[in-house]
């Protein structure tokens, strides 16, 4: 998965970003500075109270330039927007597969109307070829999101996402080694739908088509509360928690399985939170509101361009920088809501 996204990135959805005009350039670089950057690199990138009120007497500068130019420094490291909207292309394109592959093996399957099928024959059901290729590509491609996570931007959810990872790769590897795979090929096919319609809200955000991306956010919040708000608990846990104790009675990995399960609900209405209160934002405001776990931090001043010298009209340089040129304003991210 690695090497097909890297394939995928350079010769396809860069081609594709630069001919959408999706900006190559990223943040806003702070000005250089030797006393921050030596404590940025050297001692902390978040410097508390104590620290920002010396660096505020040894600069001249006061605390909310210093803590604004920490904070254009740490979003400096952040990728371009040309880079995030080649990673949204990859798993747009990952998805719409996966998810196309999961209906149209569906539509074929008795269970798909009738999740009682689910467990007839248990555990003695054959494992289609189709399924194990289901189930062994999306696997892998959990894994890809569960490595390239510690390498990828640290959002504000990290640890959410680290569970759902941890979460998923556990459910998937456990229903095949149970053979719990029927349920688990609903399960898969149920999920993708909702990404499908984000990495395109994420995508149409990049390349500035806020109407657009407007209408695909609103369309996924639906789709993803109607999903894992509604038919997962209806269709899903219904049949894991009721059906199959009806059909097979009380064993270890039933409760096993049904404990996944049930954190990964849990893990729904977190997101759904997070979903319903950037739409009511959009419904309120016109356009969508920033998502709470923006990969850019944010600032209530960022509309401040210079850091104001603690003297008024001071025109002394300290370290090469000025109180009348010293660090850039804040760039402030983009509106559209990043992957939940």
């Amino acid at each position: 998965f690695f090497f097909h996204s890297c394939v995928s990135n350079r010769f396809i959805a860069k081609p594709c970003a630069l001919g959408l005009k999706v900006q190559a350039n990223g943040p806003q670089k702070a000005q250089p500075n030797a006393i921050l950057e030596k404590v940025f690199t050297a001692i902390t990138k978040h410097p508390d109270e104590k620290r920002l009120e010396g660096l505020s007497k040894q600069l001249d500068w006061d605390v909310r330039s210093i803590q604004r130019w920490f904070r254009q420094r740490r979003n400096q490291e952040k990728p371009s927007t040309l880079t995030k909207f080649c990673e949204s292309m990859w798993r747009f394109t990952f998805y719409l597969y996966i998810f196309t592959y999961g209906v149209r093996f569906l539509k074929k399957t008795p269970w798909l109307w009738n999740t009682r099928q689910c467990w007839n024959g248990y555990p003695y059901q054959p494992l289609m070829p189709d399924l194990h290729y289901y189930y062994i590509v999306e696997l892998s491609f959990y894994w890809s999101l569960m490595f390239s996570q510690f390498i990828d931007i640290k959002r504000k959810d990290f640890g959410i996402m680290f569970t759902h990872h941890i979460v998923t790769i556990t459910l998937i590897t456990f229903s095949y080694v149970t053979n719990l795979t029927r349920v688990g090929t609903l399960t898969l096919c149920l999920h993708d739908a909702a990404d499908v319609v984000l990495e395109a809200a994420k995508m149409a955000n990049y390349c500035k088509c806020q109407k657009l991306s407007d209408l695909l956010f609103l369309t996924f919040a639906i789709v993803f509360i109607v999903s894992r708000l509604g038919i997962y608990p209806l269709w899903i846990l219904n049949t894991t928690l009721f059906e199959l104790y009806e059909a097979l009675g009380n064993f270890p990995a039933l409760w096993v399985f049904n404990v996944l399960l049930v954190i990964l609900q849990i893990l729904h209405c977190f997101w759904s939170y997070l979903i319903i209160k950037a739409a009511y934002k959009a419904i309120s405001k016109g356009k969508v509101a920033k998502d709470d776990r923006s990969d850019i931090e944010s600032s209530s001043d960022e509309e401040e361009t210079v850091p104001r010298s603690k003297t008024p009209h001071s025109t002394v340089t300290t370290n090469g920088t000025s109180g009348a040129n010293g660090t850039n304003g804040y760039l402030t991210g983009g509106t559209c809501s990043e992957e939940h």
